[in-house]
């Protein structure tokens, strides 16, 4: 119960300015347990600051992390367990181990590593077709969750983070707006004004024995602002198996409904759960239907790997003559390894490319292949790896908030464990008495750029962006780190 607690802390306000700092023993011995020699670490990719320009004039990301990824396997969770009794859970500091070196702002940002879809939608002049692309931006938003072991660092009330990527024509700006409950709030815009993006995520914890339950709350929408469109949609739940022991996996499930409010069209999508044997595992399937919830098209694919559509008439044919053909349709033995989640603790399921294909269907997504050594930097994609890149000149002109500029993120990145360990109890401690601080003379904390407010579209609660902060106007931020 206690290590499902430890992986998914940041959810519930670990690393808080609630914690009583009782933990911090454990974050200082986390260097050793780890044996990490920096003078035998493969650091194969760039230094801050030694980004490339291609002949194009278009900046050339890193491709590798300075360091390769801890081992995580000699790390003793009794250690940590037994350091938990007869403590608040919400007053635990969680060591530094469990942590990717990334801040959940930049996990966030990550809905836009597959851009070209919004850019597809845009592009299209039939509705369908982009609600079709919609969708498929969607699904690819948690795409990059699948293997992600690793929890993003918490981030400090006041933190930001900005991206701009000229090459992919966004920027993209957030903001921890609330520490209790932690509520992130973001924003982004296409370089050549043809759609907003925005939204705040506060996920809800359930625990269940052997699993827990991420359920995603907060409003996520898009606005097509050539077509005077906009659509809106929650993220299915997110669940992690094997949290007391065992090999960590994820899956993804519940219904998530894009609502096109400018048409009344209407994808709904269901994240199938994983099933006792497995063959539903990361399946979603769902439909587009018009206002008049005529069925336009079927979706069909997985979160993992891609993501198809046919029309309602062939689907259902297929789907007829599938039931008939009884078992010629079955699964390959080597598509169908997953084992009952009550057979032994380790297992984990390893389902190859098992997406049956209908015949006449388009393709809207599939998944980027992750570099060759993702496995040894936190399983991230090209994409993520180059999110906490540093680059020459940066620094005096990001905000004093940024992730970036975060140094226990900054050191665990380089690998320097102990020192990344001490600068997180470091922050945590300064965090904590700033809090303690506003509360001695009553003063309340005051986003910088973002404020709570009403969704236009939903009429439901939302945080929306204030404007400003490219005008990199910085005097008035807080001092967090």
């Amino acid at each position: 119960f206690l290590r499902k607690l430890l992986y998914y802390g940041f959810y519930t306000g670990f690393d808080s300015d609630n914690s009583s700092g009782d933990f911090s023993e454990a974050n200082h011995k986390v260097a050793e347990m780890l044996d990490l020699d920096p003078h035998q670490s493969n650091r194969t990719g760039k230094h801050n600051g030694e980004t490339e320009i291609q002949e194009n004039g278009i900046k050339r990301h890193r491709t590798s992390l300075p360091a390769p990824m801890f081992s995580r396997s000699d790390f003793s969770v009794w250690s940590i367990l037994k350091k938990c009794i007869g403590l608040e859970l919400s007053k635990i500091t969680m060591p530094i181990v469990f942590n990717e070196p990334l801040s959940f702002l930049q996990r966030i940002t990550e809905y836009m590593e597959h851009i070209y879809l919004i850019n597809k939608a845009c592009s299209h002049a039939d509705p369908l077709e982009r609600m079709q692309a919609v969708a498929a931006f969607a699904v690819s938003a948690v795409a990059s969750q699948w293997e992600r072991t690793g929890k993003p660092f918490n981030p400090l009330l006041g933190e930001t983070y900005e991206l701009t990527r000229e090459d992919l024509g966004f920027r993209f700006i957030s903001e921890q707006v609330s520490h209790h409950p932690p509520i992130s709030a973001f924003y982004s815009e296409g370089l050549n004004q043809d759609f907003i993006f925005h939204g705040s995520i506060y996920p809800k914890l359930k625990f269940w024995g052997k699993s827990i339950e991420a359920e995603p709350r907060g409003t996520i929408t898009l606005e097509l602002l050539k077509h005077n469109e906009a659509y809106t949609w929650t993220n299915p739940t997110c669940c992690v198996h094997n949290v007391i022991i065992g090999k960590l996996w994820l899956e993804q499930y519940g219904t998530v409904e894009i609502v096109n409010h400018s048409t009344g069209d209407k994808c709904v999508l269901n994240f199938k759960p994983c099933g006792l044997f497995g063959k539903e595992l990361h399946r979603v399937e769902g439909y587009i239907q018009d206002k008049n919830r005529k069925k336009l098209c079927v979706i069909y694919g997985k979160w993992t790997e891609c993501l198809w559509c046919t029309d309602p008439t062939t689907y259902e044919t297929y789907k007829k003559n599938e039931k008939r053909g009884g078992e010629q349709k079955k699964l390959k033995p080597s598509e169908d390894v997953i084992k009952s989640e009550n057979d032994e603790a380790d297992d984990m399921p390893e389902v190859q490319d098992t997406v049956q294909f209908i015949p006449g269907s388009k393709l809207l997504w599939r998944i980027n292949c992750r570099p060759p050594n993702s496995s040894q930097m936190y399983n991230f994609t090209s994409f993520a790896v180059s999110l906490n890149e540093l680059e020459k000149g940066m620094e005096a002109i990001l905000a004093p908030t940024d992730c970036r500029l975060r140094p226990d993120i900054r050191n665990m990145e380089n690998g320097n464990m102990d020192v990344a360990s001490k600068e997180k109890e470091r922050l945590e401690e300064k965090q904590r008495a700033a809090r303690k601080e506003r509360a001695k003379d009553e003063v309340e904390w005051h986003t910088r750029w973002f404020h709570q407010g009403t969704n236009p579209y939903t009429g439901t609660s939302d945080w929306l962006y204030s404007g400003g902060y490219f005008d990199r106007n910085f005097t008035d931020c807080p001092d967090i780190y």
